[in-house]
């Protein structure tokens, strides 16, 4: 595991990137960005390998959705490199990004209420030009029998955990290759946190790249591969999931102290 020693941010960049593993799908480096002037992201440099969930924990602030909208458009880096598939996505917006093979699902509900579960899901395939909409939706219904006895509500009625699942089914109708989470499960219950980790595993399995930012750091390190710390815009530790949820300063600083 790596610690960035509060050194020079382009030095720590530069070790990992050294460090980025061959056949990378998703790579930052040396990512700077932020709002209104404001800096919040100071040098974050990472990488997702296809089949692989790399998750992303630390305090409020320190930068982890931030990096999300980055990567997926919403925010204009102001210095550092994003590629994807070798693809630099610098400059691109969100709809030629989500084009490109990356899905995004932003913290808390972003189903369209007034519209029924099945509208839900055809809504999300709009940028898709294929006949087989309608038969991929009938086995996503398959693979989620709880929305399919819902098809026809209104996403509004369902709970906040079947509306997260709405959302996760909705990803699937994109064929990503690489899908970024924001706190998928935040609010919601033991039983819908099992089964969206259930389906994240299921995305690894398929080959589809996740990387995840969560704030239940202990149950979305013990399923990933890898993680970084993240504290005030910077990678302060870096390593396997099971690593960083062992590391007795991350127990101490994030955990409350208990693995």
């Amino acid at each position: 595991m790596a610690a960035d020693g509060r050194g020079g941010d382009q030095a720590v960049s530069a070790r990992a990137a050294e460090a980025a593993p061959d056949g990378a799908l998703l790579v930052v480096r040396d990512l700077h960005a932020g709002y209104g002037g404001q800096e919040v992201l100071r040098g974050i440099t990472l990488c997702v390998r296809p089949g692989e969930v790399v998750c992303v924990i630390g305090p409020n602030g320190a930068g982890k959705s931030t990096l999300l909208k980055t990567i997926f458009g919403f925010l204009r880096a102001t210095r550092g490199a994003i590629t994807f598939d070798g693809v630099s996505l610098l400059g691109r917006r969100p709809p030629e990004i989500l084009r490109s093979g990356i899905t995004y699902v932003p913290q808390g509900i972003s189903t369209l209420p007034n519209l029924s579960v099945d509208d839900n899901l055809r809504l999300a395939a709009y940028v898709r030009r294929d006949r087989q909409v309608r038969d991929d939706i009938e086995r996503l219904l398959d693979a989620f029998p709880a929305l399919r006895a819902r098809r026809r509500l209104r996403a509004r009625t369902l709970s906040g955990g079947e509306r997260r699942i709405l959302e996760v089914a909705r990803v699937l109708l994109l064929d990503p290759r690489l899908v970024l989470l924001d706190e998928p499960t935040i609010g919601l219950s033991g039983a819908a946190v099992e089964f969206i980790y259930e389906k994240i595993g299921e995305f690894r399995r398929r080959g589809l790249a996740v990387l995840l930012v969560e704030q239940n750091a202990r149950t979305a390190l013990r399923h990933s591969q890898r993680a970084y710390v993240l504290e005030q815009g910077r990678v302060r530790f870096e390593g396997g999931g099971e690593e960083i949820l062992q590391h007795p300063e991350v127990r101490r600083a994030y955990l409350g102290g208990r693995a």
